[in-house]
């Protein structure tokens, strides 16, 4: 190539970015080194030249994967695509670029094209990642959506990645309840994959944001569904799977999230049936189990935050209660009154050690005596001496 496309600018790192993203695949290890360690611009200048990375040096070998592109290489046309629907491009170092992608080091994308009125920062920094099957249940969807509600609620946001099932159900639970959402898709914004979606990603559009890495125009290929799993699980700073088979690409999700020290939570199911068997190999190999919002919420919370919004668990009569009054608690009868010689004998106790705790266990209102002696108070009683 003698001369440079009118397009090309040396300085316009953006724009090389876009070109970029076309001329390779998610996860272009070769690729991402050599802009990172060059300079986007200017590697693709060397690109375009003919001249590409001298021998030996990173991308040397992979010349011929991304010249088989550059006939039909023009990022200001898919630039513009983007803006005609609204959308816009990330690059690092942008406000609206999420911190948590350099987690995953040489596998982050190179930019992001993103379609959509949300924050994509804003909706990464307290974003909950909910994933599951596509041949979800009923009981799976219901699942989802409580756990959306109360997420939302607390203030949290909704990445998933917007197929059906499953993630089609959070993005809508989210939607319901005015809640920011995030679908992470494996084709451009431009598209609508799967059909059947056309209007929640309109939806999404409104409040949210659908994000890729490839520009528009796209198709979803396998491989790029299986790459996109770890931008969600970047995208969530923790993992909930509510529905899974034992091999998918839910699970994949759920594995980039532990790759990348994200806690990961899986909701039990039934143990008949095939749509959970992906979350109980989970729970087995150490995921938190996850019953409802205030768990997720658990996980999200820095360790020693105050978790008041979670439910206290039901206090115990015997809770708080000394080694002695334990012992003597455990000696009264609930059924017919004792003498304290009875009690003594039974608790291995001195008298004046039984005495003193019976004193402290009428005033819990655990005990009660009458002229026969020593009895555990029945509920009602319990009430009533508490009153």
């Amino acid at each position: 190539m003698s001369s440079y496309p009118a397009w090309f600018d040396a300085d316009d790192d953006r724009t090389a970015r876009a070109a970029w993203s076309r001329l390779t695949e998610p996860c272009d290890l070769v690729a991402t080194r050599w802009v990172e360690s060059c300079g986007a611009a200017r590697t693709l200048g060397h690109l375009l030249s003919g001249g590409g990375p001298a021998r030996g040096e990173p991308g040397s070998e992979h010349l011929a994967r991304w010249t088989s592109r550059l006939s039909c290489l023009d990022p200001t046309r898919d630039l513009r695509t983007l803006q005609n629907t609204g959308g816009r491009l990330l690059v690092p170092g942008d406000p609206q670029w999420p911190s948590d992608l350099e987690l995953l080091g040489e596998r982050r994308p190179l930019c992001l094209w993103v379609n959509g009125a949300g924050d994509l920062g804003r909706a990464a920094e307290k974003g909950v990642c909910l994933v599951g099957a596509r041949a979800s249940t009923g009981y799976g969807e219901r699942v989802a959506r409580n756990l959306v509600v109360g997420c939302v609620e607390r203030g949290y946001s909704i990445v998933s990645g917007a197929a059906y099932g499953i993630d089609g159900t959070a993005h809508r639970a989210a939607l319901a309840v005015d809640g920011l959402t995030v679908g992470v898709l494996a084709c451009g914004v431009d598209r609508v994959y799967p059909r059947g979606h056309e209007h929640l990603f309109s939806r999404i559009r409104e409040s949210g944001c659908l994000v890729s890495e490839i520009p528009p125009g796209s198709a979803p290929t396998r491989w790029r569904f299986i790459r996109r799993n770890r931008l969600i699980a970047a995208l969530g700073r923790v993992t909930v799977v509510v529905e899974a088979a034992w091999r998918s690409g839910t699970m994949i999700t759920a594995r980039e999230a532990a790759e990348l020290g994200r806690p990961v939570g899986a909701v039990p199911g039934p143990v008949t049936s095939a749509a959970s068997a992906g979350c109980h190999r989970l729970l087995r190999d150490g995921a938190t189990c996850i019953t409802d919002a205030a768990e997720v919420a658990e996980m999200l919370a820095p360790i020693g935050a105050d978790l008041s919004d979670s439910p206290p668990a039901p206090a115990a009569e015997h809770d708080g209660l000394p080694c002695e009054d334990l012992r003597v608690l455990d000696a009264v009868p609930l059924r017919k009154p004792v003498a304290l010689t009875a009690l003594c004998r039974s608790a291995g106790l001195a008298d004046k050690v039984v005495v003193a705790s019976l004193g402290r266990l009428a005033l819990r209102g655990l005990v009660h005596r009458d002229s026969a002696g020593w009895q555990r108070c029945g509920r009602d009683s319990a009430r009533g001496a508490q009153h």
